[in-house]
């Protein structure tokens, strides 16, 4: 079978675990009092527009260097002075160029939910970014067999973290609903060939109690079109990274986005 993007990411994951477990400093100290942050579902819950999460990313496996100059605090308070629900901030190193250095610098300077984006297999990276002071975390169904997502699923509860599960097919889902996750992703991004396809999350909607859960729709949100169709599916929220990292007016571009959740297609 041929290594994908995703086996390579986590097999450089499993050292930095080890890495962590032998050196606790790594684990960080916890950062200093952040102002009181509402919960990313209570605020899904309130808006009458789709909610975006606005993605700090430098660089990505597919795309390469997307912004290697981004100062992620000046960046995250655009993102929160336009509208956004939540900031997710991507920490892997290697194939992201972000830092836990990113997360607990952005954590410290806004009000609103922070989702440590990584690719999370143990407990000691939730307790890690818990430290670093995010609020929300991301647990990737495609990277755990079931028994571990669920068990980091209850950890993550736990220390009090939200829990973002991400899924991309069907099986995945159903996976994700096992665990009790009131907040679940659709990557429309295959993890393995890094392909995007829309059409992904609007079928898994479908198939979504959507009266239970908050359903958010990630990656290929370009425009406010993809973020009407995502509406239209059901998603009470986007996550968009990429667009807006590029993007010369990313603060006009977010606002675009949170389209009001009932709607029309364009």
């Amino acid at each position: 079978m041929t290594k994908t993007i995703l086996d390579t990411i986590l097999e450089q994951k499993a050292i930095e675990v080890e890495q962590i477990n032998a050196d606790p400093a790594l684990l960080l100290k916890r950062v200093a009092a952040i102002p009181h942050k509402q919960t990313l579902q209570e605020l899904l819950e309130k808006r009458d527009k789709l909610g975006v999460i606005a993605e700090i990313k430098r660089a990505s496996p597919s795309k390469g260097l997307i912004n290697g100059d981004i100062d992620p605090v000046k960046q995250a308070l655009l993102y929160e002075a336009n509208g956004a629900s939540a900031i997710s901030v991507l920490t892997d190193e290697q194939f992201f160029k972000g830092t836990m250095e990113d997360l607990s610098n952005v954590a410290e300077a806004v009000s609103i939910p922070v989702l440590c984006k990584d690719f999370i297999i143990d407990e000691v990276q939730l307790k890690r970014a818990k430290n670093a002071g995010a609020s929300i975390v991301l647990l990737i169904a495609a990277a755990l067999d079931q028994p571990t997502l669920q068990k980091l699923y209850l950890q993550a509860v736990e220390l009090g973290l939200e829990v973002l599960v991400e899924v991309h097919n069907e099986e995945e889902l159903q996976r994700a609903l096992e665990t009790g996750a009131a907040l679940i992703g659709v990557n429309n991004r295959n993890l393995k060939t890094f392909e995007v396809d829309l059409t992904i999350s609007k079928d898994l909607a479908a198939k979504m109690p959507l009266n239970e859960i908050h359903f958010i729709s990630e990656s290929g949100i370009l425009t406010q079109k993809e973020a009407k169709i995502a509406a239209n599916s059901g998603a009470k929220g986007v996550l968009v990274g990429e667009v807006l990292m590029r993007s010369e007016s990313a603060g006009a571009l977010l606002r675009s986005l949170q389209v009001p959740l009932e709607g029309d297609d364009i």
